[in-house]
């Protein structure tokens, strides 16, 4: 995919340690049209890649706008876009991609946590837009840590939007089963956010009876998973007949390279997509985020990046 030239225009501090970035191509053309949901690839100083979601109105070619999260815990990518992007700097961004995308739907009900709200305020945006039915519920833990805030309350679709903080009163704390009320075939749900809060929203719903295809959601990154049980396994490749071990404690992607076999890559924790490739035989061990149950469960294709093997040989379309 063809990078992008982007200059920062605009840096700002939109909470409690997140970051607020405008972008604008260097050469003043327009940027590439994207969907409400939709997230670019940021390349950053020192050669990580990541993923931010679009957050300003679908409807806009003149700018990109992101927001990210300093997390500690993170592999590197938020603390350098704090630390070592700054105002006027130029980077290389992705044209837009959108695995998250609003559906056809009489009604929207939008589930943001903390961070989660970036793409759900384009979704927002755009449903007000359109003029559609929709609910918002945005919880953060404090007001502190609630990006934009201020301009959601300035919007046109401010009643639409409830905010839920953890350390405010018990009758502003969001209370899922009366946001999401019983079933209706008419409305879809849309959940991101941190694993935990995305688990509840999704499970509640399961509960009540709301289908899969019904409820949408994002993952920004995956939970830490328990690598005491992995086993060494081969994959061949099918274009050349070559086999090639992959010992426990590595992946895919990093065997294939001790043996010149590049996959490109990019979140390296299975929530992108980036690195999908085929499955001719073999069944993997699906560990992404990205894929559906339903996808899963068809066994011909998986994220080399951190997704394993059940059986004792994979055969890639490689």
């Amino acid at each position: 995919m063809e990078n992008i030239a982007v200059k920062v225009v605009c840096k700002t501090r939109e909470a409690q340690d997140i970051a607020g970035f405008e972008l604008a191509r260097v050469d003043g053309g327009a940027l590439p049209a994207f969907s409400a949901g939709s997230h670019i690839d940021v390349q950053l100083p020192g050669g990580l890649t990541r993923q931010y979601s679009l957050c300003n109105d679908s409807g806009e070619q003149h700018r990109y706008r992101i927001a990210v999260l300093r997390d500690p815990a993170s592999r590197g990518g938020s603390i350098a876009m704090h630390d070592k992007v700054h105002e006027g700097d130029q980077i290389q961004i992705s044209a837009p991609r959108n695995h998250f995308p609003l559906q056809h739907a009489q009604r929207s009900l939008l589930f943001a946590g903390g961070i989660g709200v970036t793409p759900l305020l384009c979704m927002a945006q755009r449903l007000a837009a359109i003029g559609a039915d929709f609910e918002m519920h945005y919880a953060t833990r404090s007001v502190e840590r609630t990006a934009f805030r201020a301009e959601i309350m300035a919007s046109a679709f401010a009643d639409k939007v409830s905010f839920h903080h953890d350390d405010g009163g018990a009758a502003q704390m969001l209370n899922v089963p009366e946001a999401l009320g019983g079933f209706d075939a008419g409305t879809h749900i849309y959940v991101c956010g941190p694993g935990g809060f995305i688990n509840h929203v999704v499970q509640v719903a399961q509960g009540m009876g709301w289908p899969a295809t019904h409820i949408h959601l994002e993952y920004f990154a995956a939970a830490p998973q328990d690598h005491s049980a992995d086993a060494a396994f081969d994959v061949k490749i099918a274009s050349t007949g070559k086999t090639c071990t992959v010992p426990a404690g590595e992946s895919v992607v990093q065997a294939l390279a001790r043996h010149g076999i590049e996959i490109l890559t990019s979140c390296e924790q299975g929530v992108c997509g980036t690195c999908i490739t085929r499955v001719l035989e073999g069944e993997p061990d699906h560990r992404d985020l990205y894929f559906t149950d339903e996808e899963k469960a068809k066994n011909d294709q998986f994220t080399p990046c951190c997704s394993r093997s059940r059986t004792p040989v994979l055969v890639l379309d490689l």
